[in-house]
């Protein structure tokens, strides 16, 4: 005859004594919560939402062996920090280079304009101005690797256009920025005045006939580098033309 052992616990005690039944009366522990909230295996995970890119298409690659002539130039802008438009060209230059991406790109110019400065003393001088502050154009065949060397240049923010899609320029938009950066001072090339004030604002003449008096300006020329102000006498007011050194902003 076989004889089963009876069962027993490390306290001695049968099952279904009071340590059975004191162990049921109590609630569940944290962790048998957690695991029955943890999803099965085969439970599927959405797809995360498709994030827009800055093209619509993807842009391919240029094969390095087509000629020159097989490549598409247009003119881009760039918007870059403002008062350093120069150094980030010559730092985009050196990368273009480095990358021996030379090919891609024809030029990138700061738009500027000749313009007419005079000192404290009256004397005239002929300087560089901005026309585009915080703006390069750059001539170039868009595809992914210069599309990426341009964002990696530091200080350059990103291609104007719709949705951040690089937009060429128009032809006849270049052209006469062209020409107003290349222009020079010569005969027949007018030369605009660089004058530090805008329509609306309230000045006072510095020196001449109305010195003292106070007036807002109605009318700039830059061709001749003069101003008209409306000041008043004998309590009408009386348009007056000046040279733009002879007043000064209030």
């Amino acid at each position: 005859m076989t004889i089963e052992p009876e069962s027993s616990n490390l306290s001695g005690e049968t099952p279904g004594g009071p340590l059975a039944e004191a162990s049921a009366s109590l609630p569940l522990s944290p962790v048998s919560t957690v695991a029955s909230e943890v999803p099965e295996p085969e439970d599927e995970i959405e797809d995360e939402p498709e994030v827009d890119l800055p093209f619509a298409e993807p842009l391919e690659f240029i094969d390095e062996s087509a000629g020159d002539g097989d490549l598409k130039y247009e003119w881009f802008i760039l918007k870059v920090q403002v008062n350093r438009e120069d150094s980030i060209k010559d730092a985009l230059m050196r990368k273009v280079k480095m990358e021996g991406l030379d090919r891609f790109f024809k030029e990138v110019v700061v738009p500027t304009e000749d313009v007419a400065e005079f000192t404290k003393t009256g004397k005239r001088r002929v300087v560089k101005r901005k026309i585009y502050p915080g703006y390069i154009l750059v001539n170039m065949s868009v595809n992914d690797e210069t599309w990426f060397i341009v964002r990696e240049t530091p200080g350059i923010g990103d291609f104007t256009g719709a949705g951040g899609k690089p937009s060429p320029m128009d032809p006849k938009d270049v052209e006469r920025i062209l020409r107003s950066s290349k222009a020079v001072e010569d005969e027949g090339t007018q030369v605009k005045t660089a004058i530090p004030f805008k329509i609306g604002d309230k000045v006072r003449v510095k020196e001449g006939n109305f010195q003292n008096f106070e007036g807002d300006i109605d009318l700039i020329d830059e061709a001749h580098g003069r101003v008209r102000v409306v000041i008043t006498i004998f309590n009408r007011p009386t348009p007056v033309e000046m040279e733009h050194w002879n007043i000064e902003k209030l």
